[in-house]
């Protein structure tokens, strides 16, 4: 064999140990994780911008040399409705190659599902829903939950609306487990700082008209109208009580931050109250990171109110599925030992119930066509007033 042939035989050689090592290395197993929420329906660009967040996390680590896995996002919509929800958590559950699922915007579809999680030991972190039944009715070893729930929410609201000096409330509220879960936390914790429930009504969740409702609240001249339900219904009667006259405060919940609320009642929404459990955003430990990473990907829609709650749901999975494997049993097992993990949104810690402990609780007020921290506005400040404030 002539000097060349062998060096090109060696070159060859080479080449293809290379290739093999190549091949090795790109050819990690495929991994199918989940993610449901409501991608249609008013609450809509919730979902999406939960969606996109998932999705990122899932981009961020497949882009990681060191992953061990490959990993695949199942999406599926619930459409914010729980006969949906129920069908696609089946769906999703009983398929076994999904190992684990960040799961679930609206408190009505996460607490409908959380039995058929249970029943196929399907390990799931809600990442955007509030009730807190969801992880406290049972103790499902299943079921996570990465956001805070709605009482402390409602204890500084009450909290806010009693040291602003209002005294006189009336009560909206749909007629779902979140509705009704925020009207008896709201409604409790108002009574113990000594302000008053003139009236309380319930509504369906597709109600288009509350002249009725609205018109009884006119005649009980209350200072500020508490609303506890989602942004669509929340647009609708925000812009009846101005066509009625109705001067009142519009107080609600985490259920209407959302650029959706802003863009439906333009000028209207100026001066609405809301609250949220966590910092906003750009304040989290890692909301730079986020919505950088967020942005690179020239998403159609924004992440919301709970696109980091996303993430961070769903990079707790594939963190505990790198640790023990694509295993839904041991992935239980170890998202039941996470204390004090570093995430976007700061240390998560999960109880024996699975309820990460998120104490802190952000105000908001619609300022100038932007939801704005309270202790930042112009309000706070004493520049300006919300209707019938002293």
């Amino acid at each position: 064999m002539s000097r060349i042939v062998r060096q090109l035989s060696r070159f060859f050689a080479s080449a293809l140990f290379v290739g093999a090592l190549v091949a090795t290395a790109q050819a990690k197993d495929r991994v199918k994780v989940g993610f449901i929420g409501p991608l249609t329906g008013g609450v809509s660009v919730n979902g999406i911008g939960g969606r996109n967040s998932a999705e990122l996390a899932v981009k961020l680590r497949n882009a990681d040399a060191k992953a061990k896995y490959e990993y695949e996002l199942v999406v599926l919509d619930d459409e914010c409705k729980p006969n949906v929800a129920v069908q696609v958590a089946t769906k999703m559950a009983a398929d076994k190659e999904i190992i684990a699922g960040a799961t679930h915007y609206c408190s009505a579809t996460a607490i409908a599902t959380v039995d058929v999680y249970h029943k196929f030991g399907f390990p799931i972190i809600v990442w955007g829903a509030v009730l807190p039944d969801i992880t406290y009715r049972s103790k499902y070893a299943e079921v996570h939950r990465v956001n805070g729930t709605m009482i402390d929410q409602n204890d500084a609201n009450a909290e806010l609306i009693s040291k602003l000096g209002f005294k006189n409330v009336a009560v909206i509220h749909d007629t779902t487990d979140y509705g009704k879960g925020h009207n008896a936390y709201f409604s409790k914790s108002l009574a113990k700082l000594g302000g008053k429930i003139v009236g309380t009504f319930g509504v369906t969740a597709d109600q288009q008209d509350f002249t009725a409702e609205l018109t009884q609240i006119k005649a009980l001249n209350p200072e500020v109208i508490y609303f506890g339900g989602l942004t669509p219904i929340g647009v609708r009667i925000r812009s009846q009580m101005d066509k009625l006259g109705i001067k009142a405060v519009f107080d609600g919940t985490s259920g209407i931050v959302s650029d959706a609320f802003i863009q439906g009642l333009g000028p209207l929404a100026e001066g609405a109250l809301a609250f949220r459990e966590g910092a906003s955003t750009e304040k989290l430990p890692g909301g730079k990171f986020f919505l950088e990473n967020y942005a690179a990907q020239k998403y159609d829609n924004p992440p919301e109110a709970y696109g980091a709650f996303s993430y961070a749901a769903m990079d707790l999975i594939l963190d505990s599925i790198e640790k023990v494997g694509p295993d839904r049993k041991k992935v239980i097992e170890e998202l039941a030992n996470v204390k004090d993990r570093d995430s976007i949104i700061g240390k998560v810690t999960f109880d024996d119930h699975g309820q990460n402990t998120v104490a802190l609780i952000t105000k908001y007020v619609v300022q100038d066509g932007k939801f704005v921290e309270w202790d930042d506005s112009e309000y706070a400040a004493g520049k300006r007033k919300l209707p019938g404030q002293k």
